[in-house]
């Protein structure tokens, strides 16, 4: 082999690792190798030209993304008001009172219709400033312990007006963890919203002294992918396309990871079990 094929063999594995270092960087740096042969030269260059042009696509879908999060965010905002407004009117004429039973039934779905369509608002409006904010949490010790029992009892009456009566187990002693207070607080509505919603008739919450957090229940339905379960919009019952965005375990996701948390889902038997793992 000629000195010539051997140099430009050495420049060749040169360009490869400065490819790889400019995969590394995001396309933000161009590949840098003074080369002997002017064809080697040319396909540098081209090589950068393509650089050039990924590092302009990626700009325009990262500000597509922005600007989609942002109108999905405002569109969720706007439509809060009038929903509540609606909802209002609606309960006002319930109380009335002056429905025979066929009209009654048809207010009653206007209601659960307007819920649906106000939880799954309330939803997008908190998945897009979930999505858009690179603002770390400002995480403090938290008593894990002391939170559940305030929140089991908050909404002890949705609970009951699931028909559950849940079991919850706590350690002998506070735990303490790395949390943010308000973040902790829209977790677990969400955790308790997909319990309630597939749940088929129990609820088991437990709090480990290691800082995990378990929300499980027997499911109803189809049998849910454990591995897609903290996916955006899937859906642990196909057939209940009605009931929801099927966001609220993508933005548990996202709250725990906020907080440094680690979510799990495992299937025990006919049992899902929920887990998040706090430092």
């Amino acid at each position: 082999m000629s000195l010539k094929s051997l140099i430009i063999r050495q420049q060749l594995r040169q360009l490869a690792h400065e490819l790889d270092r400019s995969r590394e960087k995001g396309y933000d740096r161009q590949v840098r190798v003074e080369f002997v042969d002017d064809d080697l030269t040319e396909l540098a260059a081209a090589i950068n030209r393509c650089l050039d042009y990924l590092k302009a696509a990626k700009l325009e879908t990262e500000a597509a993304e922005v600007s989609l999060r942002r109108s999905v965010s405002d569109i969720a905002h706007d439509l809060r008001t009038p929903l509540a407004v609606i909802k209002g009117e609606l309960q006002l004429l319930e109380r009335s009172g002056n429905f025979n039973d066929e009209q009654k039934q048809y207010l009653a779905t206007c209601l659960e219709k307007t819920d649906t369509l106000k939880n799954m608002t309330d939803s997008f409006f908190e998945l897009a400033v979930l999505e858009s904010s690179n603002e770390a949490a400002a995480l403090t010790s938290v008593d894990l312990t002391a939170e559940i029992m305030r929140f089991i009892l908050d909404n002890e009456g949705r609970i009951r007006l699931a028909n559950i009566e849940p079991q919850i187990d706590l350690p002998n002693r506070s735990v303490f963890v790395n949390a943010e207070p308000q973040l902790l607080g829209r977790m677990l509505g969400n955790l308790l919203s997909n319990a309630l919603k597939y749940s088929g008739g129990d609820l088991y919450v437990k709090v480990t002294e290691q800082g995990c957090l378990s929300f499980s229940n027997t499911f109803s339905g189809e049998r849910p992918d454990v591995e897609r379960l903290f996916e955006r919009s899937y859906r642990a019952d196909s057939s209940r396309s009605g009931k929801g965005a099927g966001l609220g375990l993508y933005i548990v996701k996202l709250l725990a990871e906020k907080q440094n948390a680690v979510p799990t889902a495992v299937l025990d038997g006919d049992r899902l079990v929920i887990s998040i793992q706090f430092n």
